[in-house]
Formats: C-alpha cells, sequence, structure tokens
C-alpha cells in the first residue's frame, strides 16, 4: 500500500518521549504528567492543562544502572524506564503517576523519589493504591486514592482545574480521539485491511504518548485518508494474527511479526487499543469522577483481577477478537519477568489451545526488540507455517 501521508511524522514523534509536540504544549503552559499504566485513568490527566505522556523508552541501551538499583530479575520495563529517567529523559515531567498494580512497577516509581531523578522542585511522585475488584467497595477506595494521590496535589501545586465540567470536557476529547482510532480499527476487520497493524501501532502510541489536542486533527486526516485507501491485494500475508499479552510500548515488536508473515488484525495488550481506545462512556447524573473510576476498572482487561469474572472474560475477549477479525491464530506474548502476564500466558496459552481450539504462539520476549531477534522470528515464521498448514488441511476436508 502506499505510505500514509504523516505516518513518517508519527513515527518522528515516538522517536523520543521528550518530543516537539511535548515542548510545544509544556511551552504553552500546560503540565506534563507522566504515567505508565492503565489503572491510571488516563483521561483524569488530561483536565484542564494537564496532559499525559506514557512513558517509553525509545532507543534503549544498557540497563546496568537501573540493574544495579533494582534487579535483573525485575522486568526490564520497569528498570529501563529508571534508567532513562537516570539518564535525565524525564526532566521535563511535571509529577509522574504511578500505581502499585505490580511490586517491579512499584519499585520503579519508589526510585523516582528515592534517587530525586527528576531535578524540578515542583515535581512529585505519586503511587496509587489500586484494587484488585470493581465492586462498589473498591470504586470508592480508588475514588479516594485518586482524590489524595491525583487530584488534590495537581491541583495545589500546579492549580489545575478539576470540576465536574472540566472532567466532563477532557473525556470528551479523549473520546474523539477514541472514536477516530476505533474507526480506523474497524478497517482491520476487513478480509484485506487498508491499515497494517504496524501503522496502527503507531497511530496508537502517538494518541498515548502527545498531547492530544495537537495529534487529533492529523488522526483525523488519517482516518479520512484510508477511508479511500487501496489495500494490498490478499495473498500478500500469510495468515492473520491477534496480539494479546503484556507492555508493547515499540511498534517494531509488531513490524517484526508482520514482516514475517502474519498481519496483526487486533491488539489486546497494554498500550494498545482493547481496551484503552474505547470511548468513555459516563451517565449525564451522579458523580463524574466516581463514573470515570467505575469505567476504568470494569473496562480494565489486566491479569491482576483475579475474580472468576474477570479471568473467564478475559480469555471470552480473545476468543472474541479471533473471531470478529477472522484470525486464524493468536500471539500471546510476556514480557520477562511479568509477574502477572507470566501466570496469564500460561493459563491463556492451554485454555486457547486445548479448550477454544485457538492456534497459539506463547513468546516470552524482552522489552528491547532488536534484542535476541533472531530466535523470535524462527518462532513466528514457524507459527506461520503452521497455520498455513492447517488451512490447507481444512479445504480438503
Amino acid at each position: 500500500m502506499k505510505d500514509l501521508k504523516h505516518i513518517h511524522t508519527f513515527t518522528k514523534l515516538l522517536d523520543e518521549v521528550n518530543n516537539h509536540l511535548v515542548q510545544q504544549a509544556a511551552g504553552e503552559g500546560k503540565i506534563p504528567l507522566g504515567y505508565t499504566c492503565y489503572f491510571i485513568p488516563e483521561v483524569l490527566l488530561n483536565v484542564d492543562k494537564g496532559f499525559s505522556v506514557r512513558l517509553r523508552t525509545p532507543n534503549m541501551g544498557s540497563l546496568d544502572i537501573s540493574t544495579y538499583y533494582m534487579s535483573n530479575y525485575v522486568c526490564e520495563y520497569s528498570r529501563a524506564i529508571v534508567e532513562r529517567g537516570i539518564e535525565g529523559g524525564y526532566n521535563f515531567l511535571g509529577a509522574l503517576i504511578a500505581s502499585e498494580t505490580c511490586t517491579e512497577m512499584h519499585r520503579a516509581a519508589e526510585h523516582f523519589d528515592l534517587l530525586n531523578i527528576v531535578p524540578n522542585e515542583s515535581f512529585f511522585v505519586s503511587i496509587l493504591d489500586a484494587p484488585f475488584k470493581t465492586d462498589d467497595h473498591c470504586v470508592e477506595h480508588f475514588v479516594n486514592q485518586i482524590r489524595q494521590k491525583i487530584i488534590t496535589p495537581l491541583s495545589e501545586k500546579y492549580g489545575i482545574d478539576y470540576s465536574d465540567h472540566k472532567m466532563r470536557e477532557a473525556v470528551e476529547k479523549h473520546n474523539e480521539v477514541c472514536r477516530i482510532l476505533s474507526e480506523i480499527g474497524e478497517f482491520r476487520k476487513e478480509a484485506c485491511p487498508r491499515i497494517t497493524g504496524t501503522e496502527y501501532h503507531i497511530l496508537n502510541l502517538v494518541s498515548y504518548t502527545c498531547p492530544k489536542e495537537l495529534v487529533v486533527d492529523l488522526l483525523r486526516e488519517t482516518l479520512e485518508e484510508i477511508r479511500t485507501r487501496q489495500p494490498d491485494p490478499a495473498g500478500t500475508y500469510r495468515a492473520r494474527v491477534v496480539m494479546v499479552g503484556s507492555e508493547i510500548d515499540d511498534y517494531e515488536f509488531t513490524q517484526l511479526i508482520e514482516q514475517n508473515g502474519a498481519l496483526v488484525v487486533a491488539d489486546r495488550f497494554c498500550f494498545g487499543a482493547i481496551p484503552g481506545r474505547e470511548p468513555i462512556v459516563i451517565p449525564e447524573e451522579g458523580d463524574v469522577l466516581t463514573s470515570i473510576v467505575r469505567y476504568y476498572l470494569e473496562a480494565s482487561e489486566c491479569p491482576r483481577f483475579m475474580s472468576r469474572e474477570k479471568v473467564d472474560g478475559r480469555k471470552e475477549l480473545v476468543r472474541r477478537l479471533v473471531k470478529d477479525y477472522g484470525a486464524d491464530g493468536v500471539i500471546y506474548e510476556q514480557l520477562k519477568f511479568c509477574e502477572y502476564w507470566g501466570y496469564e500466558r500460561a493459563l491463556s496459552f492451554h485454555i486457547l489451545t486445548e479448550e477454544f481450539g485457538i492456534p497459539t504462539l506463547s513468546v516470552d520476549r524482552q522489552y528491547t526488540v532488536r534484542t535476541g531477534t533472531g530466535q523470535l522470528r524462527t518462532r513466528v515464521q514457524a507459527f506461520v507455517e503452521s497455520l498455513e498448514i492447517k488451512k490447507i488441511h481444512g479445504k480438503r476436508g
């Protein structure tokens, strides 16, 4: 397919966390707020003059210093964030909002505080105690956590207005981006999609890491371009797969999968679109903050939730995505040493293959895509070949 008009602009934005749009927004008096997890309601960091920056570490090199402070058994994403922080890569942030969703991420956030990583007098670190359930008591607890650790300090330090009006305004702006990306995502269901998984991953990452007001017009223009785009002919890719698993903030991982014959048609992973880029629905009546918090807890597909309803729901969601997007199989990936996705991957692989009959490739991967790509390429190639053989056998009956 012909390159999208703005694709090179988007990839350039992903080369740096403190890209020129982040700098532009900060120069206009807005406050960049770093965060690392879906449990931090993204929309609440985009209220009034605040804007969210989901932390990444593009072009990461050695993790020696962060490994010294933490451990080489801690997930590389957590270590990479600390390493990049020590390098000065997050000095532009006004705050880091984290959550105690896993031990590794908790430790990473603590090191920002203990090592005084960001030399900014107004900078602070907040670590939220996230609940394990979604009942009314847990919603109330999380609302209180957000009031104490997000709303109050941001209001006092930076004068951010968290009135109901401002929060509803932030939800609508957030939903505008989500509607655009959701509509683009619908094209991935086509027999010959007009957008690749790599391209979609790039667009989605930009929406997480750049000020939304400065990218929404580019995303909207891209949607209009895709409407009339001519897709690649049938057979360009040998298989269609759903990508599921832990944090992927580098589109080169998706690119590697597609270079080896498997078109990624849906993404159910951290930094993905399902959930994450679905419009937030809140009622006209009632407390706005409570409605937002309830939405994020109920929509979350994080393996941290251990209730039977959530556990079964995560597996059923993957099965539904395979059906809805016409996928031939699933690539279930886990960031090495990720404590929750480690258990989830093992259980899900068994259920998807043995109970649902869905061909699944289970991958334990490193954070840096460029490390150990040879083995990963070989496994993906073998998986694609197995999907092709299954198709041949299916046609023969």
